[in-house]
């Protein structure tokens, strides 16, 4: 009986020892948790704060700054009587950027009428007359048109290109047909497209290419989507819709409580439907072009 009640005694004692350990080893595993759950908050509370605090950050600063170069211009022209200081006994931000959009609205409308054009004709045939001033105005006139101006002459559609060999595919930009020169020279190759073929991240940059019609996909995302998959690296990708179904979502989100027309029913059905044969000929020309 005595070694039994040793070995008893033994037993019981492993077991206290034990209960600690059993006890508080979840701890670890408790900690582990919640930091894990703070650095999830962290990172999305990071996720939706810093969009909104970059923005407001680049906003003030271009306001801050076109105050700071546009006042003092502004304020020694006026009378003293007139002076913001005299008015407002705080500082009104903004106040530089609205005289500055005031003067391009001026100057627009003094632009359009006859003696307007005549004082922009004379400058231009003064610049003509500096060599290196007269490139950097011509060129910079040139992409200031192309970037603003609401005309034909802008990018028409995203496209894929087989880039920089065959098996590789890159995203572009269908700028027109190619003409001139340059489709004479190439009138072996049939009929030639000219892209631009953007560089990531900074998309400001890339190659003009001109290639043939029947190489180029194009694309059913938007200019905007296919720019931000170009300068996101291929992060931020755009979910697949076909022209016509983005402009049934463009057309019908106003519509109260409606999460789909019956009208891009339909669209999604006649796409899926079709999906087979595009299948069957992907490199067609109905589907390239």
């Amino acid at each position: 009986m005595k070694p039994s009640s040793k070995s008893a005694s033994r037993a019981a004692k492993a077991k206290a020892a034990s209960e600690p350990s059993r006890r508080f080893g979840s701890r670890p595993s408790a900690t582990r948790n919640l930091l894990q759950s703070l650095r999830n908050n962290f990172l999305t509370g990071l996720i939706v704060v810093a969009p909104i605090g970059i923005t407001i950050f680049l906003t003030w600063t271009i306001i801050d700054y076109v105050d700071q170069q546009v006042l003092p211009q502004v304020l020694p022209l006026l009378p003293e009587e007139y002076h913001p200081d005299n008015f407002l006994p705080f500082y009104l931000p903004g106040l530089g950027l609205l005289v500055f959009i005031l003067f391009l609205t001026f100057v627009g409308g003094l632009a359009k009428n006859f003696f307007g054009r005549e004082l922009i004709r004379i400058g231009e045939s003064w610049v003509d007359r500096m060599p290196v001033v007269r490139s950097v105005y011509n060129a910079l006139k040139q992409i200031t048109e192309t970037i603003f101006a609401d005309s034909a002459a802008s990018f028409d559609k995203a496209c894929l290109i087989e880039y920089p060999r065959r098996g590789v595919w890159a995203i572009a930009f269908v700028a027109t047909d190619t003409k001139g020169e340059v489709r004479e020279r190439a009138a072996g190759e049939g009929e030639m497209v000219s892209v631009f073929l953007p560089t990531t991240p900074n998309p400001t940059s890339g190659f003009l290419l001109f290639v043939p019609k029947e190489d180029v996909i194009i694309l059913d995302m938007t200019l905007e989507e296919a720019a931000k998959l170009v300068i996101s690296g291929g992060l931020i990708t755009p979910p697949h819709r076909t022209v016509e179904e983005g402009a049934l979502v463009a057309n019908g989100a106003g519509d109260s409580g409606a999460s789909e027309t019956p009208a891009l029913t339909e669209a999604i059905g006649e796409r899926d439907a079709a999906a087979p044969m595009r299948a069957a000929s992907p490199r067609s020309f109905s589907k390239r072009f």
